[in-house]
């Protein structure tokens, strides 16, 4: 008789549903017979890596046979001496979703409270359900967080609290006093996880920089990624800062040679590029007042954002509209699965996938 494995595994896994990422162009049009599609759903830098990026790779490619520097000290060399980080702070990832598993395997356990706001990155969900603890989803402000009403949420059992700055999907952000005043709330045995995947895209000048609030609250966890601004989301680079005694339980779990050789080469080159990376931000600002004023064209409101995408208000169920999109050949990413059923999240892209986004809508919009 077959064995039922689902009755082995742990709970937390068993009844997690796998994350869904964006669609695939290759995906798409297998199923719909067409080509030249766009995909503007995955948050990606349309730019892609810069030229020194490349040269970076390439040099690595001779040595593929051999491992991985297990430590990445070249790369947490860079980041030391590019945002000035204390030795011994760093932990590398296969992204920074990686970062947040390992933050989950080390500190969460059944009994324990994790606290998140609603139409935040789903991954914080999976993170406290693969560990057994518990999910406090603190009501959204204007489809951001509620910093006051996740600090009253805090009771003994909580264990964790994710906030991403930038939020995923909606593109909103807290401020530095707003979130000088949340951690001057929270307990010093409450974690709280910062997410800056989108930072390097913020131009607000009252935006805060969470490596330099990290050195004033040492519960305080920064995560962030190659995988955005710097165009190396094929790579799976990302780290987060934290107090040196957190980073060195971290690296008690994570997997050895969890970054491989080109994605390390590839990060340090991206993070000594900056004019690429400036390029980059450039083309996103254009590319946001790109889609804003197309947007108000169209009689379409949306979320302002200060990412690299944009959350569009459909002004009805959105379901509808992205398939209809996908017939024209433009994938975005539907929301419904963070409580936002009439809202489409839009990566910024090169200024003509852009203008092809704003006219498929406009299309699809009229039938």
């Amino acid at each position: 008789m077959a064995c039922d494995f689902y009755k082995l595994a742990v709970p937390g896994v068993k009844d997690l549903s796998p994350y869904q990422p964006g669609k695939p162009i290759d995906e798409l049009e297998r199923e719909l017979g067409i080509s030249n599609s766009i995909k503007l759903a995955s948050n990606e830098n349309p730019l892609g890596p810069s030229k020194q990026v490349n040269a970076a790779i390439n040099a690595e490619l001779s040595d593929l046979s051999r491992y991985p520097d297990a430590n990445g000290f070249a790369l947490k060399q860079a980041l030391q001496e590019r945002f000035n980080i204390a030795a011994g702070k760093i932990t590398l990832g296969n992204g920074s979703n990686d970062v947040l598993e390992l933050l989950g395997r080390v500190f969460l356990q059944p009994g324990n409270e994790v606290i998140y706001s609603a139409h935040s990155f789903v991954v914080y969900m999976l993170v406290a359900q693969a560990s057994g603890a518990k999910s406090i989803v603190t009501p959204a402000q204007e489809w951001g967080h509620d910093l006051d009403a996740m600090a009253k949420a805090i009771t003994p059992e909580t264990r964790m609290i994710f906030i991403a700055n930038p939020n995923n999907p909606t593109g909103t952000w807290a401020d530095q006093s707003a979130l000088d005043t949340f951690m001057a709330k929270v307990p010093d045995n409450v974690l709280v996880v910062l997410d800056e995947a989108y930072t390097e895209y913020v131009t607000e000048a009252t935006y805060p920089d969470g490596l330099l609030l990290q050195n004033t609250f040492s519960n305080l966890i920064v995560t962030r990624t190659f995988s955005k601004a710097y165009g190396l989301a094929a790579m799976r680079v990302g780290y987060a800062v934290a107090d040196a005694a957190i980073t060195d339980l971290l690296n008690r779990v994570r997997p050895p040679f969890n970054v491989n050789s080109l994605a390390l080469a590839a990060a340090v080159a991206a993070l000594n590029d900056e004019a690429h990376l400036q390029s980059s931000i450039n083309l996103n600002l254009q590319g946001m007042k790109q889609l804003e004023q197309g947007f108000t064209e169209l009689g379409l409101s949306w979320i302002p954002s200060v990412g690299n995408f944009i959350t569009l208000d459909c002004g009805k169920e959105a379901a509808p509209v992205y398939q209809g999109l996908l017939q024209e050949g433009v994938i975005v990413r539907p929301v419904a699965n963070y409580g936002m059923p009439n809202h489409l999240r839009i990566t910024v892209g090169l200024p003509e996938e852009n203008q092809r986004c704003l006219v498929a809508l406009e299309k699809v919009l009229s039938l």
